[in-house]
């Protein structure tokens, strides 16, 4: 057994512990989903799944919120610990809020996470080199290698792994692919979609793409799931250390209305997001039918990839070669 377990019965259902106060608490709260602060969690005895994330997005807000989300999903209690990067500095999020709840990399080098999560980043369009904070994240991905279980890389920070790990360009679209895709499941026995039927939707917000030749010439990454208009979606290796998402299934139901209406004002003429308003009117309400999908990847990676495979204490592992896949 991984965690030694000391809890009455309110709290066999485990939640996600986040830092007092952190905006996400009232939130997902009100969605009746259980979150557990430090102060409340310091009364257990019991080992939670340490999981980083690695927030890029300008609004980190909403993305801390649509991650807790689905990672409270889980009977597993996951302690949620978020990161910024000191070579760019937020526009669009407090700074106090950056301060209250966000570290840097020079203040958590040292320890040992059973998951990490890298988030898109609107910086698509630049070369992987003209982004400010590109060394930075480069010795982010080295140092996960040795100090990270699985590490899930979605849309453009899963094109950047791509790139830092294997050499895989990505390549810019002829218009934004902007919508909610079907996609296919090509390993339907692999643990990330346990539970799922032979198709699912997903929400994508992207200018550019990978190549799939690319993918099978240079890894031996598996791609899992594809789309007739997304192409490859997801793609992890075997031993499930890195996951490769280029879709957005942590996104809210506003979540691309939000994003084409800030194009729209901002004189961009983006096409209305594909299988997404109802008739296409944008006035109407969007349609949500990824909330499940999300629901259960999140809790299978957090199950399958991180919980049944970390080890109960990084640090006894250290120099074992043969713990890291990378090696």
């Amino acid at each position: 057994m991984k965690c030694i377990h000391n809890f009455d019965q309110e709290e066999y259902s485990m939640p996600i512990r986040v830092p007092n106060n952190l905006p996400a608490v009232e939130t997902l709260t009100n969605e009746n989903v259980f979150v557990m602060t430090d102060s409340r969690a310091m009364t257990q005895d019991i080992r939670p799944l340490q999981i980083l994330i690695l927030n890029l997005m300008p609004t980190k807000i909403d993305t801390e919120t649509q991650l807790t989300r689905l990672l409270g999903n889980s009977p597993l209690q996951v302690e949620l610990e978020l990161l910024q990067t000191a070579s760019h500095k937020s526009q669009n999020t407090p700074e106090e809020h950056m301060l209250a709840f966000y570290k840097t990399f020079e203040q958590i080098k040292q320890n040992y996470y059973d998951g990490m999560i890298v988030t898109g980043a609107p910086v698509e369009l630049m070369e992987f080199e003209e982004v400010e904070y590109w060394d930075e994240l480069c010795e982010i991905m080295e140092w996960s290698k040795s100090h990270v279980h699985s590490t899930f890389y979605i849309c453009w920070g899963a094109q950047a792994g791509l790139y830092y790990h294997y050499g895989i360009k990505k390549h810019v679209l002829a218009e934004k692919l902007s919508g909610v895709y079907k996609h296919h499941l090509r390993y339907k026995t692999g643990m990330l979609f346990r539970g799922f039927d032979d198709s699912y939707v997903s929400p994508h917000s992207r200018h550019t793409e990978i190549s799939k030749e690319e993918v099978l010439n240079k890894t031996n990454l598996e791609i899992l799931s594809e789309g007739p208009q997304v192409g490859v979606s997801i793609l992890a290796s075997r031993d499930l250390r890195e996951i490769y998402s280029f879709g957005h299934l942590e996104y809210d139901r506003d979540t691309l209305a939000k994003e084409y209406f800030r194009d729209r004002d901002a004189g961009l003429d983006p096409h209305i997001p594909e299988n997404y308003f109802k008739d296409n009117d944008v006035n109407q309400t969007p349609c949500l039918c990824w909330s499940s999908s999300a629901a259960l990847f999140f809790s299978n990676w957090v199950n399958y990839a991180v919980y049944q495979e970390t080890p109960f204490d990084w640090r006894k592992i250290e120099d074992d070669a043969s713990a890291f896949g990378y090696l």
